[in-house]
């Protein structure tokens, strides 16, 4: 049952109970006042839920381009360790739990690293770089327990493919939605729900008493839980919405073998 609310709380929170209360407000003033008049709900879709609805979209669009890249990461890492099971003859313990060791260290380092804010981004990114510098030498030293030149190239062609993959997920962290229809939406979502009051004043007088702010309340608290989705998209990596990229790195260690 938590769980359903604590959904329930991503989407609902402080701001949904701002914009709401500033909307009733206006509307008790208009009522107050006799201030009434019929505004278009077209401009509704225009101003604001069109724009919402598009960051939406491409918020998703680049989770989805995260998820494959971090299993592209994950698959090439794979691909490592079974080069080092395979093609191998008899290889030494020593040489996977090594291996194990600088892949936990990478996707540990990329978990700090993209969960943390973008300008700690310098310095975290060393660390990662240094768990690509470490599987490199790895294959080096692949190369001294009989490893052929060929598939001692290809095992670096691996890593190549989990640092252009790394690169994407980065781009994804670092750069957002675009910021000024972000700015477009923040802004109309507080102003609208107050210039509406003349519009829920001219209809309250079809509803009962009290019912009368059941529409504005519906109308902010819908315009900002679109609001509170796209944000929480956003950011694929900051482990607060229920759709985020989730780096288990200790799982994928577990389940090597």
């Amino acid at each position: 049952m938590w769980y359903i609310f604590k959904r329930i709380f991503l989407i609902i929170n402080w701001k949904t109970l701002l914009i709401t209360g500033l909307s009733i407000a206006s509307t008790m003033f208009c009522l107050h006042y006799h201030i009434k008049a019929n505004f278009p709900l077209t401009f509704i879709s225009t101003a604001i839920v069109f724009p919402i609805v598009f960051s939406i979209g491409g918020a998703y669009k680049r989770r989805e381009v995260a998820l494959d890249e971090y299993g592209a990461i994950k698959a090439h890492g794979r691909a490592l360790y079974f080069a080092v099971s395979h093609w191998l003859e008899n290889p030494p313990e020593t040489l996977k739990s090594e291996l194990k060791a600088s892949m936990n260290g990478l996707l540990d380092s990329c978990r700090k690293m993209f969960s943390q804010p973008v300008k700690a981004l310098e310095e975290n990114e060393k660390e990662v770089y240094e768990s690509f510098h470490r599987l490199s030498l790895f294959v080096k030293e692949m190369r001294s327990h009989g490893l052929p030149s060929g598939e001692a190239s290809r095992s670096n062609q691996f890593i190549s493919k989990m640092m252009i993959s790394f690169e994407r997920i980065k781009h994804i962290y670092q750069y957002r939605t675009p910021r000024t229809l972000r700015t477009y939406s923040d802004i109309f979502i507080v102003i609208l729900p107050i210039i509406y009051g003349p519009h829920f004043a001219e209809n309250a007088t079809n509803f009962n008493y009290g019912l009368q702010f059941a529409v504005p309340v519906l109308f902010s608290v819908i315009l900002v839980a679109l609001d509170n989705i796209q944000s929480h998209l956003e950011n694929p990596f900051d482990q607060q919405g229920e759709d985020d990229v989730q780096i288990n790195a200790e799982k994928f260690i577990r389940n090597l073998e």
